[in-house]
């Protein structure tokens, strides 16, 4: 029976990328039938990394059937995997989040989560002397998970590993990392077919504070104006968003890459306040910019208070 490998819903670079590189170990090396499937539509980033290393999109996952032998990657959250996910037959779990209960196997398993940026840069760690046999399309899809969980490194999530890792990828490849990185960072930026709600549910997970149920989206991107030009649209959907999703509030944090901030939107007092508690902050308007914020993992969601 065939393994299916796939990250969370809302699918980034690392959640398309990473089910990649799995697949082929599994298959290619471990001898154990696997294939790369989504949870949902990839990003605009991640279909310009397909379309650039020649790797067709995956097959989105409607009907996870039980018994099905699956490795989650880039996720130990339920909530960010199938509603019967704990009907399948878990065999592996690759991340880098933190550990989230609810997950139920059958038995024991190869659990690999470390404090890294990138889920690729894990799986490259684990593949080990059998990296050499990997082909282009692989090697050039771990090179831009890692480029783009980084930001090319400036994310504080980064570490020498994944530092080292993606250079080492790079000479091999001979790309030139500032050039790529631009060239995946402008296909991120490019998000004007999306609706607002769809930039809303883009780049977003659920997270329960106290409570208190909230969709923490963020949009990373080189050119925030755009974005911002759509600002009260953007906060006129969140009810709507909200509602259809559960939750109570929806927070979305516009990443400008380049400048190294994030602009939260303030579209009520519930977010002021959450804003004013979590970043120590004086909000006034209906938006916030918050200087050195980048990373959802370890600058915002860790810092979430009411």
């Amino acid at each position: 029976m065939t393994t299916l490998v796939f990250g969370h819903k809302s699918p980034d670079t690392d959640s398309t990328g990473s089910p990649f590189v799995w697949a082929w170990y599994l298959s290619e090396v471990k001898g154990i039938p696997a294939k790369p499937m989504l949870l949902g539509e990839p990003n605009t980033e991640a279909l310009f990394v397909l379309d650039h290393w020649k790797l067709d999109k995956p097959e989105i996952l409607t009907d996870l059937s039980a018994d099905t032998p699956v490795v989650i990657v880039d996720t130990n959250n339920p909530g960010e995997l199938p509603d019967n996910i704990n009907e399948a037959d878990i065999t592996g779990i690759i991340d880098h989040h933190r550990l989230v209960a609810g997950l139920e196997t059958r038995g024991p398993i190869e659990i690999n989560i470390q404090p890294l940026a990138c889920t690729a840069t894990i799986m490259y760690k684990m593949i080990g002397k059998h990296w050499a046999q990997a082909p282009i399309s692989v090697k050039g899809a771990t090179l831009s998970c890692i480029l783009s969980d980084t930001l090319e490194f400036r994310s504080p999530t980064t570490t020498q590993e994944d530092r080292a890792i993606a250079h080492a990828i790079a000479e091999d490849l001979g790309v030139d990392i500032p050039s790529y990185a631009a060239d995946m960072f402008a296909a991120k930026s490019d998000v004007s077919a999306f609706s607002d709600a769809e930039l809303l549910r883009m780049d977003s997970k659920e997270f329960d504070l106290n409570g208190t149920g909230l969709r923490v989206s963020v949009l990373e991107t080189t050119s925030p104006t755009p974005l911002l030009a759509r600002k009260d649209a953007l906060m006129s959907a969140m009810p709507g968003v909200a509602t259809e999703d559960g939750a109570a509030q929806v927070l979305l944090f516009i990443v400008d890459i380049i400048k190294e901030e994030a602009t939260l939107l303030v579209p009520n007092d519930m977010v002021k306040h959450i804003a004013e508690n979590s970043f120590g902050v004086s909000v006034s308007g209906d938006h916030v910019v918050l200087p050195g914020v980048m990373s959802r993992k370890k600058q915002i969601i860790p810092n979430l208070a009411l």
